[in-house]
């Protein structure tokens, strides 16, 4: 099938100044006749939000601030609404949403969107952390797709594309080690968070370069890879 013949897909970006939101942004301009922006939301980063507002056009904006007066400004110039993250995701419009933003912020909207069919693009590993059984059933009631984002499980999904659960014995999670790899563990005590910040191979968010120095990330791919 020709992909140019196809409508673009419509996305909602939660998390659209961070990091995953960034990147999937220089996806769409990579290929915009592949995508469209239907929903940008944002945390506090009002100035980075306008600026991708301006030149997506999305219908829907939202953000994490009390500035009721600027966020209005945005839209009017923009000609879209402002708009909760939760009725983005429920717009039956939206093709995929893409789940970037950290903590509990992304379980509703994932959550609605599953319900109504919809398909999510999950680089929040906390909601299924948090919520798995949650997530897993929504799934089971509304037919929605579920496509985790995050490296280590979208390799590993994408290897499982048309094997039969029965015939996998494991899974193997890979891991960086995070900056504090090398030291020894009579060392740790004495980390300061510049240390921990240093991480070998990714430029990422501080709480989540945190969380790799200290393992914790990878405890918590544990508990995604059971949900996923």
């Amino acid at each position: 099938m020709d992909d140019l013949n196809q409508p673009p897909i419509n996305l909602v970006l939660l998390g659209s100044t961070g990091s995953i939101g960034r990147q999937t942004l220089d996806v769409v301009r990579a290929m915009p006749e592949r995508f469209n922006i239907l929903g940008l939301a944002a945390g506090r980063n009002l100035d980075a939000l306008e600026a991708q507002a301006r030149e997506f056009r999305p219908t829907y904006i939202w953000a994490a601030s009390d500035d009721e007066a600027r966020m209005a400004m945005i839209a009017q110039e923009c000609n879209a609404s402002v708009t909760p993250m939760d009725e983005m995701a429920a717009d039956p419009d939206g093709d995929v949403l893409v789940v970037g933003t950290a903590g509990r912020a992304g379980l509703e909207p994932t959550l609605t969107s599953l319900q109504r069919g919809g398909a999510v693009a999950l680089a929040n590993k906390e909601v299924v952390v948090m919520a798995g059984q949650l997530v897993r059933d929504a799934v089971d009631r509304g037919g929605g797709q579920l496509r985790p984002v995050d490296s280590e499980h979208s390799a590993i999904w994408q290897c499982l594309w048309g094997e039969a659960d029965h015939e996998i014995r494991r899974i193997l999670l890979t891991a960086s080690g995070g900056a504090l790899r090398h030291l020894p563990a009579e060392e740790l005590g004495d980390v300061t968070p510049e240390q921990a910040l240093d991480h070998p191979t990714w430029n990422m968010g501080d709480k989540i370069t945190i969380d790799s120095a200290t393992l914790m990330n990878k405890g918590m791919e544990t508990i995604e890879a059971k949900w996923l």
